[in-house]
C-alpha cells in the first residue's frame, strides 16, 4: 500500500513564511549519544543556519543546570528503564501552555512520542498551533526483545493515534512509510537522514590506533557501532566473526558502544575490543581505522551508523532494511542479506573477509554513495515540509487539515 495523499494542493496555499519560529520537542539531545539525539542536533543547527528561530524543549539531563545553554527550555525528566543514561520527559502541559501563549511558535515539531511529546501535542492543538512529527524509534519492535511482545499492538495503537493528530509525520525511508501506511498511519513524508562526510572520512585512519588493537596494516578489522542491547542482534555478529576467524585467524572485532549486553558479549568474544561509548572525534577515527562494518540489527527506523560507516569507506554487510536498503546496491557498494536470513548474513560477512579485492572495491564505492546524503539537502527538505504545514494551517484558518503526503521524497 502506498502512503496516503490528500486533495490539498501546494499552489492553493498562501506563500510560505521566509523564517519560522519553531518549537522542537524531544526526549533526547546531546550530550546524550544516540542516533536520534545526534541527527536531531544536525537538524536544529541546520534550521538555525537557515535563519529560523528554534526553541528546543527537552528534559533536563543530570549534569545540567536548571537553565539550559542557548535558551533551551528544560523540563523535568526521569531515567528510562533499561536505558538509565537517557531521560524520559514528564508530562508538562502546565509549563508549555503559558510558554507558548506568551511567545507563540509558528510550528511545533515533535521528534519523540513520550509523555513530553504527548503534552506538547495536546497544548499545540489546544492553541491551534500547527504540529509536525518524526517517527524515529521502533518502540513497538523493541518490545519483543524484552519479553513484552504482547505490548507491540498497544504501543503501535498509541503511536498511530499520536502521529495521526499531526499535519504530517516525517519518516526516513520509503519502506517504513509503506509499512506505517499499511498500519493506518496518515500523512507520511519521506525525508532521509544525512551524514557529514567531512567528519566521517577515511583520511582519519590511524595505524597507531590499529596497532593498539593488535592489527597491522594488512589485518582485517571488523567494526560495529551501537548500543550493546538485545534488539541489535549482536550475538549473530559474534557468530559471523567466529566463522570468519576460521579462515582469517588474524581478524579483529571492535565493538563501539555500551549497554546491558556488554558482559554477555565479552564472554562470547573475549578477544574482541570493547571501547565503550565514544564522542564524535574518536568515533570517526575508529570508523576510519576499520575495514568492514557488520550491522545485524533488524529493528532500526533508519540506522545512521550505516551511513557513517559508508562515509568512512568501510565495506558494509547488513540486512536489506532501513538505511542499508536505501543506500546500498548489493555487490556495488556493500552487501545485503534478506530480512531474517541469518545464514546469508553470516555467509556474506565471511566471504567479504576472504575477498580482499571485493572489499577494496566496496570500500571505494561506499564512500562515494554516502557523500550524496549531505545534511544541507536534508535540512532543506525538512524546511520545505515545515513551511508547507504552516501555510496549509493558515489557509485553513487554523482548522485541522491534511497536507499532501509524499510532497517531499
Amino acid at each position: 500500500m502506498k502512503p496516503d495523499t490528500t486533495d490539498i494542493l501546494v499552489e492553493d496555499l498562501p506563500p510560505a513564511q521566509t523564517h519560522l519560529r519553531i518549537a522542537i520537542v524531544t526526549e533526547t539531545y546531546p550530550p546524550e549519544i544516540n542516533g536520534v539525539a545526534l541527527t536531531l542536533q544536525r537538524v536544529v543547527e541546520g534550521l538555525r543556519e537557515r535563519g529560523h528561530q528554534v526553541q528546543l524543549v527537552r528534559p533536563r539531563q543530570a549534569s545540567e543546570a536548571p537553565a539550559g545553554e542557548s535558551g533551551d527550555v528544560l523540563m523535568r525528566g526521569m531515567p528510562i528503564p533499561r536505558y538509565p543514561h537517557l531521560q524520559l520527559g514528564l508530562p508538562s502541559r502546565r509549563q508549555l501552555e503559558p510558554l507558548w501563549m506568551l511567545k507563540r511558535p509558528d510550528l511545533v515539531h515533535i521528534a519523540t512520542e513520550g509523555p513530553l511529546g504527548w503534552s506538547a501535542l495536546r497544548v499545540a492543538r489546544k492553541l491551534r498551533i500547527p504540529v509536525t512529527s518524526d517517527f524515529r524509534t521502533n518502540f513497538h519492535a523493541y518490545s519483543s526483545h524484552y519479553g513484552m511482545g504482547w505490548l507491540s499492538k498497544p504501543i503501535m495503537a498509541y503511536l498511530r493515534r499520536f502521529h495521526n493528530q499531526t499535519l504530517c509525520t516525517m519518516v526516513p525511508t520509503r519502506g517504513l512509510a509503506e509499512r506505517l501506511s499499511e498500519a493506518g498511519f496518515e500523512r507520511l513524508q519521506v525525508v532521509a537522514r544525512g551524514v557529514d562526510s567531512s567528519i566521517f572520512d577515511p583520511a582519519l585512519r590511524s595505524e597507531a590506533l590499529r596497532a593498539s588493537w593488535g592489527a597491522g596494516p594488512d589485518t582485517p578489522v571488523l567494526l560495529c557501532v551501537g548500543r550493546l542491547a538485545k534488539e541489535k542482534s549482536l550475538p549473530l555478529l559474534v557468530r559471523a566473526y567466529a566463522q570468519a576467524r576460521l579462515l582469517r585467524p588474524d581478524l579483529k572485532l571492535v565493538l563501539v558502544g555500551d549497554g546491558p549486553m556488554r558482559a554477555e558479549l565479552q564472554a562470547l568474544a573475549p578477544e574482541a575490543i570493547f571501547t565503550g561509548t565514544l564522542a564524535r572525534p574518536a568515533l570517526a577515527q575508529h570508523y576510519a581505522s576499520a575495514d568492514l562494518f557488520g550491522f545485524p540489527s533488524q529493528t532500526e527506523t533508519f540506522g545512521n551508523v550505516v551511513l557513517e560507516a559508508m562515509a568512512s569507506g568501510l565495506g558494509v554487510v547488513a540486512y536489506d532494511y532501513a538505511a542499508a536498503s536505501e543506500n546500498i546496491k548489493p555487490g556495488q557498494n556493500g552487501l545485503l542479506a534478506p530480512m531474517d536470513d541469518d545464514e546469508t548474513f553470516v555467509r556474506l560477512l565471511v566471504e567479504l573477509v576472504q575477498d580482499s579485492a571485493l572489499l577494496q572495491r566496496l570500500r571505494t564505492a561506499s564512500r562515494d554513495a554516502a557523500r550524496q546524503n549531505d545534511w544541507a539537502g536534508i535540512v532543506a527538505q525538512i524546511e520545505s515540509v515545515m513551511k508547507l504545514a504552516v501555510a496549509g494551517h493558515l489557509a485553513s484558518g487554523g482548522r485541522p487539515l491534511s497536507i499532501p503526503a509524499q510532497q517531499v521524497a
